[in-house]
């Protein structure tokens, strides 16, 4: 009875360890696909293009392009995206954040790109000086990281509704 007891604890506390975990991090929407290769019998390479909202940042929107490996490991998640893409970060409305209160270097997106440990992870990083919020795209691996890098700058400035 107290094994049964104490297993249902651990999981309870791995689920919710990993809902905290995941929830500051923003939730992302493919806009479009757009096949770069054909290939006759498996799924074609594709660039996709996402959108996400900084998840404390409230007015701020960034569309993000990556390639994506066709083949027939698509379907299952078996491939390993090539580390290309490009990041837009825009103020898309009006924002009022305490620069102060927000956190630097503070992850915002992550997308897997491969099944094992491959991700494209977005930071905002805080220009105070300028007062400006920087977005900057990698490409991590648990292991070997790659150079490629990507960064899109928005600065804080009033919003005019008209």
């Amino acid at each position: 009875m107290f094994y049964t007891w104490r297993s249902e604890v651990k999981l309870l506390f791995m689920a919710t360890i990993v809902f905290v975990a995941t929830s500051a991090v923003a939730r992302a929407d493919d806009l479009s696909c757009i096949s770069t290769t054909f290939n006759l019998l498996s799924p074609n390479d594709k660039v996709c293009v996402t959108d996400f909202e900084d998840p404390k940042v409230q007015g701020v929107t960034c569309h993000i392009s990556q390639a994506r490996k066709g083949g027939w490991g698509q379907p299952f998640g078996l491939n390993e995206d090539p580390s290309n893409f490009s990041v837009a970060c825009r103020q898309t409305g009006p924002i009022s954040v305490d620069m102060s209160k927000l956190e630097d270097n503070e992850q915002v997106f992550s997308e897997k790109t491969s099944i094992f440990f491959k991700a494209t992870r977005i930071y905002r990083v805080l220009d105070k000086k300028h007062n400006t919020l920087v977005y900057l795209a990698i490409s991590s691996k648990i292991i070997n990281g790659s150079p490629a890098n990507a960064i899109s700058t928005v600065p804080i400035m009033p919003w005019s509704s008209s």
